[in-house]
């Protein structure tokens, strides 16, 4: 029996959760581990209420759900028993991360915030978007990436990101929602 807080939960993180997956493994698949991530939060029963961060969660099963299903259909190679450990890299949680993006997603122009969050949150393809703005393709491929290269800036300015030499994200400050 699903919780009301459950419902609650998912009404606001269904279709962030569906573009999220979308993106990464394609629309049938995503729809099953979708799915996949529906069941598990309802299996936790009056448990999912006492989660501090019902998005956080739901994103962190999915994710868990995802790399399952990409492990599973991964060919495994031996290792040599010769390669060295690596060393335990602290790199920020990307859950940690999000906690920045919402709060950087309202502060940026009307235009930029559509874009991103049609494309990248709710995986709607470049020509979707450019079809439902009535711009050609070409114009929504330069309006994504101008709206991606300021979130980007901006994430840099508020939650100081900041990356290592790799071009990965190797700590930032977090900025309370709004």
């Amino acid at each position: 029996m699903s919780t009301p807080c459950l419902l609650t939960a998912w009404s606001m993180c269904e279709s962030q959760l569906r573009g999220y997956l979308r993106h990464q493994i394609g629309r049938d698949d995503a729809d099953e581990v979708l799915q996949e991530v529906f069941i598990k939060a309802l299996m936790q029963g009056k448990l999912f209420c006492a989660v501090d961060d019902p998005r956080a969660w739901l994103f962190r099963v999915a994710r868990n759900a995802l790399v399952d299903r990409l492990r599973a259909v991964r060919e495994n190679l031996p290792l040599p028993d010769d390669l060295p450990a690596p060393q335990n890299e602290l790199l920020p949680a990307v859950d940690d991360l999000n906690r920045c993006l919402p709060r950087v997603l309202s502060e940026l122009a009307e235009a930029d915030r559509l874009a991103i969050t049609l494309c990248d949150i709710e995986g709607l393809s470049q020509q979707e978007l450019a079809d439902r703005l009535g711009i050609t393709l070409a114009g929504a491929k330069s309006r994504i990436q101008r709206a991606r290269k300021r979130l980007k800036e901006r994430m840099i300015k508020a939650c100081r990101v900041r990356f290592d030499e790799d071009g990965r994200v190797c700590c930032f400050t977090p900025r309370p929602p709004l």
